[in-house]
């Protein structure tokens, strides 16, 4: 009678965790994808300025000391209207007019434009007025994140600071995707001339090595959406986990009253 009913248990555990378990086979990326060569993305990509961001700019030249004024904190201006400070870093906030307002040149269209291309406008400014002799103007986005939600291990904001990231770097600072991940379907929410993009992309083919939305801008959010594995194991735990633990109640028992 015991061995029948140790028989019974252990056949019953086996169940629940076939249930349970997630197909191994989905839980890998790219499969069948040959071995290929796929053109660099990253050598056209470039980071383009948008309002909210805010800028790092550092202005040198072969004299420091008329140098220094433009590299100086803007301190009788509030901080809501020019500076906004990150990590106790003081930098530059594009406003809502796509503009940032720069020590005694003023303000400087930044929106649209890339950290060159408002480098160089900087330096062109400098030299029209000849406030300074041949000046290098170096500008970086401070607040470049991305946000990364549902399936993964470790959802939260990833602060990116050399400003380029894939989407499998930023799965790879969340701690991968779980086994329950719907790889096929992730979505990308991004912000485009004011409005909310929203594309699909699929991880078990090669389609993300050609895909504009294979590096990631700043503020895009990538959300992982759980698979059907996942929500059968979980609506079939809300059912079954009450009758398991009664049906473990009675066995118990049952054993007890046998051996006794």
């Amino acid at each position: 009678m015991n061995k029948k009913i140790t028989g019974f248990l252990f056949g019953l555990f086996a169940c629940i965790l076939l249930v349970s378990c997630a197909s191994q086979e989905k839980a890998r990326y790219f499969e069948g994808v040959p071995p290929t060569e796929y053109r660099n993305l990253a050598l056209n990509y470039e980071p383009v300025i948008r309002k909210g961001d805010i800028l790092s700019i550092a202005v040198s030249s072969a004299n420091p000391e008329a140098s220094a004024i433009y590299n100086s904190p803007i301190t009788s201006i509030p901080s809501t209207d020019i500076v906004a400070t990150i990590n106790q870093v003081t930098g530059y906030l594009v406003n809502q007019e796509g503009k940032i307002t720069f020590p005694v040149l003023g303000e400087i269209q930044a929106s649209g434009l890339t950290k060159k291309q408002l480098a160089d406008s900087i330096v062109s400014m400098i030299l029209n007025k000849k406030l300074l002799v041949d000046p290098i103007v170096i500008a970086r986005i401070m607040n470049y994140r991305v946000t990364v939600l549902g399936e993964v291990a470790k959802p939260g904001v990833i602060s990116v600071p050399n400003e380029k990231i894939s989407i499998l770097e930023a799965f790879g600072f969340a701690g991968d995707l779980t086994l329950f991940a719907k790889r096929d379907n992730i979505m990308v929410i991004r912000e485009e001339e004011g409005k909310k993009v929203i594309r699909r992309i699929n991880l078990n083919n090669d389609e993300i090595f050609r895909s504009p939305y294979y590096y990631l801008k700043s503020n895009d959010v990538v959300y992982v959406e759980s698979n059907r594995a996942k929500v059968k194991s979980t609506s079939r735990g809300d059912i079954l986990i009450p009758v398991i633990m009664a049906t473990l109640t009675f066995l118990t028992i049952v054993i007890d009253r046998t051996v006794h």
